[in-house]
């Protein structure tokens, strides 16, 4: 189906007619349902093995999409379903978009860290990528590793930055690989294939829920998100170059930035805004109707995480026992760059969300 980009300001881009319910949100989470089992029984026709297709890939991509909606329809009208059932669901389903979202995110990772190295050492060896941005992962086969840019215009340093990231990042999404197969072949994801099956024809909804508005829950929802993004530092992620991301580079703490906390939590409560639109709409996939705003924003906040995950797996590769200072320069100056990365992304949040601040206000 063709998407249609309208502006959230739009009356035509609000739902019209009856107030959705319970009905609605029982429609919505069957359609996801039958989506998770489709994928699935695409994943088992493509196959796992070392002759697994491209099928296989898109099939994994498919599983998290439906598991994610899913997942996120029983966080925001968790008062409408069987609280029992929520409650043993979501942390399931969360489980299995996980760890098959690994194995293409350490693919990608490096894809980003090796054609930055590229483009801070003015070298134009990258080669074009062929399938677009990251080379899929393959979870239901074998994910190949993208191609390695030729390492002859790089420096020394460079080059084995380079070669360190490629074996860490490399022996990460094979293990990845490994950990998504035993997944989908364990007794525990079988189960949960089995409650989806059942939801594809029963949505345990509560009595009451048929006589329900899904707005008021729907608004509840966006709420929280604006107030998460209230809570960012925005007048700092305004003025370019802030350098406010690259504070507490130098420190020996191995743990995530915490300043990048809240952005995620944005991330994640966009996320169930736009999937809580989607069940009002009755869109299984979101491709009626597209708010530019919220494809934009969440643009921002998915470059935002790429980049924060790939400055942290550049500062591990640097602590690295013996490796060459040049070695250890260039990823310092590597995780420098992806810092900076992590500004811009802030930077072009913020400017998607005041603008649409101001049109809305």
């Amino acid at each position: 189906m063709a998407q249609r980009h309208l502006d959230p300001t739009d009356p035509r881009s609000r739902p019209v007619g009856p107030a959705p319910t319970g009905d609605a949100l029982a429609g919505y989470l069957r359609a996801q349902a039958t989506e998770f089992l489709r994928a699935l029984r695409l994943h088992r026709e493509t196959g796992s093995g070392a002759g697994g297709s491209e099928g296989s890939a898109d099939a994994a991509r498919a599983l998290r999409r439906s598991a994610r909606r899913i997942s996120a329809s029983l966080h925001t009208f968790q008062s409408l379903l069987d609280t029992d059932w929520c409650e043993g669901m979501r942390p399931e389903l969360a489980w299995v978009s996980g760890t098959l979202a690994m194995e293409h995110a350490y693919t990608a990772r490096l894809e980003r860290l090796l054609s930055a190295l590229h483009r801070l050492s003015g070298s134009t060896a990258f080669p074009a990528q062929t399938g677009g941005a990251a080379a899929p992962a393959k979870a239901g086969g074998p994910a190949h590793p993208t191609s390695a840019p030729e390492r002859g215009n790089l420096t020394v340093g460079a080059a084995k930055a380079g070669a360190l990231l490629d074996r860490q990042l490399n022996l990460a999404r094979t293990r990845a690989h490994s950990t998504a197969l035993q997944a989908l072949g364990s007794s525990r994801f079988h189960a949960i294939a089995d409650k989806v099956a059942v939801l594809a024809s029963e949505v345990p909804l509560t009595k009451s829920a048929g006589t329900t508005d899904l707005r008021p829950l729907a608004t509840a929802a966006e709420g929280r998100l604006t107030d998460a993004v209230a809570a960012l530092p925005l007048v700092t992620a305004g003025n370019p170059y802030n350098a406010a991301a690259l504070v507490h580079g130098l420190s020996p703490d191995t743990v995530p930035h915490p300043q990048d906390a809240p952005w995620h939590q944005v991330r994640l409560l966009l996320r169930l805004h736009r999937y809580a639109r989607e069940a009002l709409r009755g869109e299984p996939n979101g491709n009626a109707v597209v708010d530019l705003r919220l494809l934009s924003a969440g643009q921002a906040l998915n470059r935002h995480r790429d980049a924060s995950e790939a400055a942290a797996a550049a500062a591990q590769a640097a602590r690295t026992p013996r490796i060459a200072p040049a070695t250890a320069y260039a990823l310092g100056v590597l995780h420098a760059d992806q810092r900076h990365e992590v500004e811009g992304a802030r930077f072009a949040f913020q400017q998607c969300w005041q603008k649409a601040t101001v049109s809305t206000s």
